[in-house]
């Protein structure tokens, strides 16, 4: 059986963007360091799964988005975090200055969504 193991994003900060996730998550920078192109890369999750956020030597400069990453081949939808209280969660969003979307409740969980500050869309999905 295999199991994800990492999603690696680019940003414009990585350490201020892990900073946001240790915060609303409760997550731990694993490793942080050089990367490939001369860049920099933070590794923030647990101790089996993270995100690695990745900056060029640019400073990860905004490339041209595309309109709907849904329809863009190797477009980047969303990342899905799982919570024990999302309520809790959608108050330390708000309290971060996000502000939740899309809430839904259907099979399997309870969840909304809230667009970080590089313009990555993360999902906070409760399964109780």
């Amino acid at each position: 059986m295999a199991r994800l193991e990492h999603v690696n994003v680019t940003v414009a900060d990585p350490r201020a963007t892990a900073a946001v996730l240790h915060r609303l998550f409760g997550w731990e920078t694993r490793w942080e360091g050089t990367a490939i192109n001369g860049g920099f890369t933070v590794h923030v999750g647990t101790g089996d799964q993270y995100l690695a956020l990745y900056t060029g030597p640019d400073g990860g400069a905004a490339q041209t988005p595309a309109d709907n990453s849904y329809l863009m081949r190797g477009g980047l939808n969303h990342i899905g975090v799982v919570v024990d209280d999302l309520a809790a969660a959608e108050a330390a969003v708000r309290a971060e200055g996000f502000e939740p979307h899309s809430h839904a409740d259907y099979e399997p969980g309870r969840r909304f969504y809230f667009d970080e500050n590089n313009g990555v869309e993360i999902e906070v999905v409760c399964y109780d």
